[in-house]
């Protein structure tokens, strides 16, 4: 008797924990987004609601579609039509304009563009001036006199191309003795560098020449201001021009300035007293401050130098071959 109520009291907890375990087996076999019955009574209920629905599966030879997302795979079910919509590839690598987002307002029509009123244009679109006056200074010599130099530079037009304009010359007793002057065509061809290309007119100091220039001006690395211009003349005269000035700011007011110019020709020209191969070379120490950044004073030294045959020419005339003079004079643009 001792062993049967023994026997019972073990078929008792094992009913027990099978009646505890069907809640728990139901509950586990839950899938997300959808609860399957643990009754029997909930099954035929749940039976009877998939009625009418699409539980045929596709051919096992077709390929599966690719789901549109893990989340969109866990809910659904083998069998199941699930269509969802999705975006036309079309729609999502379409460029967009300019003006996709203007309403269709531009720059000439729109609410915002009254009548008679110019339209707005970049700045590149614009025709802009400057004139640099880079040197009007006086020079004093020990040897050779005193005499009036200048060096200007003017252009007008946009980013890309503009008209240049380029002077420069030497005044000595009322009389003008040497003078250069360029009109040209300036085209922008990399950051900071632009190609030109015109004329050239030479007068003062013996016959007239004209020639045709082409060259580069621009900033060179290190802050160096650089041009670079070569001439063709007529009865095959040829020369060459290379100019270099570097600006080195002592404060915020006071710049220094070193300056070298270099001249070179293909043959001599004796009725301007010109030799061939290097001609003259002129270096340059300017210290200015900048009462505005428009307008400087400065005072300086420059050595000028003749070489080879137009030094010879120069000694002919009665006037040396080198010069050391102190200047003084004034920066300025506008």
């Amino acid at each position: 008797m001792h062993k049967t109520i023994h026997t019972t009291f073990h078929a008792s907890l094992l009913a027990a924990a099978i009646a505890a375990a069907i809640p728990a087996s139901a509950q586990a076999m839950d899938m997300q987004g959808m609860t399957m019955p643990a009754s029997p009574a909930a099954a035929a209920m749940a039976s009877t609601a998939m009625q009418g629905m699409d539980m045929s599966a596709k051919p096992a030879s077709a390929p599966a579609k690719a789901s549109p997302g893990p989340g969109a795979a866990s809910n659904a079910m083998p069998g199941m039509a699930m269509s969802a919509s999705a975006t036309p590839a079309s729609a999502q690598t379409a460029p967009r304009t300019a003006d996709a987002d203007s309403g269709g307002y531009t720059l000439t029509t729109g609410p915002y563009i009254p009548a008679g009123v110019r339209s707005p244009r970049l700045a590149d679109q614009e025709s802009f001036g400057s004139v640099l006056v880079d040197r009007l200074e006086r020079a004093y010599s020990h040897d050779s006199g005193n005499w009036t130099t200048y060096d200007v530079q003017a252009w007008y037009g946009r980013d890309f191309n503009r008209l240049v304009l380029k002077a420069e010359g030497q005044a000595s007793q009322g009389r003008l003795q040497d003078a250069r002057t360029e009109l040209l065509w300036g085209h922008a061809i990399a950051a900071y560098w632009d190609s030109q290309l015109g004329v050239r007119h030479d007068n003062g100091g013996g016959p007239d020449r004209n020639w045709l220039a082409f060259g580069v001006q621009g900033l060179a690395p290190y802050w160096f201001n650089v041009e670079a211009t070569g001439y063709l003349g007529d009865q095959g005269r040829s020369a060459l021009r290379l100019s270099a000035s570097y600006e080195l700011l002592l404060t915020q007011r006071v710049v220094l300035q070193p300056q070298l110019e270099l001249n070179a020709y293909g043959k001599d020209d004796p009725a301007r007293g010109i030799g061939s191969g290097l001609s003259d070379a002129t270096a340059g120490l300017r210290l200015r401050y900048d009462i505005s950044r428009q307008f400087s004073p400065y005072i300086g030294v420059e050595w000028s130098g003749r070489f080879g045959r137009t030094g010879d020419y120069a000694q002919a005339a009665g006037e040396r071959r080198d010069t050391t003079d102190v200047v003084a004079g004034v920066h300025f643009w506008f």
